[in-house]
């Protein structure tokens, strides 16, 4: 019988280790604080986390010297992804909402300046022409989704948001300068959802309302979406924000009480 760790890439098995060193309770690390827990010497950990960060698995958090998770993780297999506690409470949640008014509802968190989609049901891909899927990434800037998360998050972490990308006018209505982003999330905040109309892609009418926690702040967003052709906005809106903002209450309810994966620590910067 050959000697089982004379099989073993060690780089590898060490790279594992920091990344498994990060926990649902535990998100932030400094190098030395890696270091420690991992037994990894100073150099080793420094050569490992900057090559985690430069294949997009780790991130420096902005002004400090520790370092979180990035949802890239979830790459490794949306396999494993699609048994997860977050999946299970939210697959059900969605599937509620896609019917004869909406014809696709999707659940996305925030990560940098993008929101990532986490989970997504959808009707009638082909009436509606879009290809958005668990894993696809759109900047929050102009999407509802992300108007819906930034628009109940702290001020200066928006503006921290909203600096990390070169926001570039996608229809005549794009926002694209800080203050033009910040009133637009003022209105959001106001009436407690968001509307794109037609929004990213021409002729798609979406409304997206926050998955809030306890402290009242954005962990996440529901959306749903339909064409244009298939109802007025009024109609639209009429017909889904009631259901949309129960669904979000819900969910934020069930993953509170189930100790679900914690999607709040990647809004936060």
């Amino acid at each position: 019988m050959s000697d089982p760790n004379k099989q073993k890439v060690l780089s590898l098995a060490k790279g594992f280790k920091i990344l498994e060193t990060f926990t649902a309770t535990e998100t932030q690390f400094t190098l030395s604080e890696i270091a420690h827990r991992t037994g990894l010497d100073a150099g080793t950990t420094f050569r490992m986390v900057n090559t985690l960060v430069s294949l997009g698995y780790l991130r420096k958090i902005p002004d400090s010297r520790r370092y979180t998770l990035t949802l890239k993780v979830l790459d490794l297999g949306f396999s494993a992804i699609a048994r997860t506690e977050l999946r299970t409470l939210a697959r059900p949640i969605l599937r509620s909402l896609v019917g004869e008014t909406s014809e696709a509802a999707s659940l996305a968190a925030l990560e940098g300046f993008e929101m990532v989609y986490l989970e997504r049901v959808q009707a009638g891909l082909t009436r509606m022409g879009v290809d958005i899927r668990i894993g696809t990434r759109l900047p929050a800037y102009y999407t509802a989704i992300g108007h819906a998360v930034l628009s109940f998050l702290p001020r200066v972490k928006v503006r921290e948001v909203l600096r990390l990308s070169e926001p570039v006018k996608i229809t005549p209505s794009t926002p694209t300068t800080i203050e033009e982003v910040e009133a637009c999330l003022d209105i959001v905040r106001q009436r407690g959802y968001a509307v794109a109309d037609p929004g990213v892609i021409m002729g798609l009418r979406v409304l997206a309302v926050p998955v809030l926690d306890v402290d009242g702040q954005a962990v996440a967003a529901l959306s749903v979406a339909c064409p244009a052709t298939s109802h007025s906005v009024e109609e639209f809106i009429s017909r889904m924000v009631d259901p949309v903002r129960k669904a979000a209450e819900n969910l934020g309810k069930a993953i509170q009480s189930s100790g679900a994966a914690e999607i709040g620590a990647v809004s936060k910067l």
